[in-house]
Order: structure tokens, then C-alpha cells, then sequence
């Protein structure tokens, strides 16, 4: 696997990262509502969760729940029950308005274990990985399941820097939210819907 390849990886893998989906949804909603710090104990979780996807790729589980409808199923439907129970969080705080004190470290250990939960019971992920490393991978060059750890780890790197930098991006909208309060009494309206549609888009997708 040469340089080239790794860059056209990497390149690729960050196009995927910035396209709207339900991780980077998932930081953008918890740094607006709670600041850059959240989002980026978000995003901590969410790319914990990639290790485990990652781990299913190399070593074949993806391809095992791929081809078991009931497996798949379990998982999908385990993902949008989670994403909707979120919803219905976020709804219930639609009358706090954004919180701009200072987390505790306890909020942000949540926002972490949730990220990770999130991306774990998202088996598009896994089917992603599977469909994805091996295009990159040199048959000739041996050690396939090594070339395939090293893609992962790449590709869970690049998405901790993006996910951070869109954490941080999402703090300058805070900002400007934080003086107009109007909206701000909106926000969890807004996150819960976020959530919500993640959660029925899982639901109902199909294996590709």
C-alpha cells in the first residue's frame, strides 16, 4: 500500500466524514446546544464507537451481520429506538433554553458513552467500513487484515480532527444564537428533531 493510496484514502475519507449523516448531525446538534466542549466529547464517543467498527471490518463480523438478516435487523432497529429516545430527551428540555454555564465532567462522560452507543448501533457503519477499506487495499502487497487496520485507523483519525474543528465551528454559531433568545428557547425543538429523523432514517433504510 503505497503513499498514493493512503492519500486518496485520506481525501476520500474526509468528503465522507463532512457530508451530512448522523455523526456529524449528532456534534453539530450537542455543540450548538451545549458548546464545542460537549461536541467534542461527542465526537470522542462517536469515533471510540469506529474502534469497534473498525475491529468488524478486519476481522469479518460486518460481513457475518450483513449477510444475517435478523442480525441486521436487531442492531438497525436497536440504533433507532436509541436515536428517538434522544428525541424524546431533547423535547423534554425545550423549555431551558441553551445552557451556557460550565458542563460537568459527569455531562460530558454521558455525552461520550452516548456518542459511542450512537455509532455502535448504526450498522451502515459496519456495511461502510466493509464496502469501503478493501477498495483501497493491495491484494499483491499481502497482510490484508493489517492494510485494512491501518485504512481505519486513518480514516477514525481524519473524522476526530474533523468532528473537533466542526465542534468548534458550531461554537461560533452558539454565540450568535446566545443573543438572540428567542431561538435559543427553540434549540432542543431543533435537536430533538435532529435526532428524530436520524432515528427513522436508520429504521427504514435497507442494506445496501
Amino acid at each position: 500500500m503505497g503513499i498514493g493510496t493512503i492519500f486518496s484514502f485520506f481525501s476520500v475519507a474526509i468528503l465522507l466524514t463532512l457530508a451530512p449523516g448522523p455523526d456529524i448531525l449528532f456534534v453539530i446538534a450537542q455543540s450548538v446546544s451545549q458548546g464545542k466542549h460537549a461536541g467534542i466529547a461527542t465526537a470522542l464517543g462517536l469515533c471510540t464507537g469506529l474502534l469497534v467498527h473498525i475491529s468488524a471490518a478486519v476481522l469479518g463480523v460486518s460481513a457475518v451481520i450483513y449477510q444475517s438478516a435478523l442480525a441486521f435487523s436487531v442492531v438497525k432497529y436497536a440504533g433507532a429506538v436509541y436515536l428517538l429516545y434522544l428525541a424524546w430527551q431533547a423535547f423534554r428540555e425545550r423549555d431551558e433554553g441553551l445552557s451556557f454555564g460550565r458542563q460537568k465532567p459527569m455531562a460530558y462522560a454521558s455525552l461520550y458513552k452516548k456518542g459511542i452507543v450512537m455509532n455502535v448501533l448504526n450498522p451502515k457503519v459496519s456495511l461502510f467500513f466493509l464496502a469501503l477499506l478493501p477498495q483501497f487495499v493491495d491484494p499483491s502487497a499481502g497482510q490484508i487484515p493489517q492494510q485494512m487496520l491501518v485504512l481505519g485507523v486513518i480514516f477514525l483519525v481524519q473524522a476526530l480532527a474533523v468532528f473537533t474543528l466542526v465542534s468548534i465551528g458550531a461554537e461560533k454559531l452558539r454565540q450568535w444564537l446566545s443573543a438572540h433568545t428567542a431561538i435559543t428557547r427553540r434549540i432542543h425543538w431543533l435537536k430533538g428533531a435532529i435526532f428524530a429523523l436520524i432515528g427513522i432514517q436508520i429504521a427504514v433504510s435497507e442494506r445496501s
